[in-house]
């Protein structure tokens, strides 16, 4: 019913930048928050951004300063642009969109995910 496509991750020297992307589709109604997480190989999944629908956004610490989220609700998009890119940060990157369908229901959806490496 909805599918989110995640592109844009791959490998880059420390100091490097990145934007990932994530595209909507299927039978949306609206789209309200939006949030990039992550995952590190033995970790759990961390939140990395959010951001609502009125454009309120919040990062984990770690990325304050490097990291932006951002939607166009037009395009059914949400970014993260990583600027300053560290070792640290390699992971699979997840997208998640709390989605209004067209038969009035309201959850969330994950991407399948895209890998982000950050290597010397």
């Amino acid at each position: 019913q909805v599918q989110l496509v995640e592109s844009g991750g791959g490998f880059v020297q420390p100091g490097e930048s990145l934007r990932l992307n994530c595209v909507a589709s299927g039978m949306i109604l609206s789209m309200n928050d939006m949030a990039w997480y992550r995952q590190a190989p033995g970790k759990q999944r961390e939140l990395v951004a959010a951001i609502t629908s009125a454009g309120n956004t919040r990062y984990r610490d770690s990325v304050k300063g490097r990291f932006i989220i951002d939607m166009d609700n037009r395009k059914r998009t949400v970014y993260l642009r990583m600027n300053y890119l560290r070792p640290e940060d390699t992971a699979v990157y997840y997208c998640n969109a709390n989605i209004t369908t067209f038969d009035w229901r309201r959850q969330g959806y994950w991407g399948q995910g895209t890998q982000v490496t950050v290597s010397s």
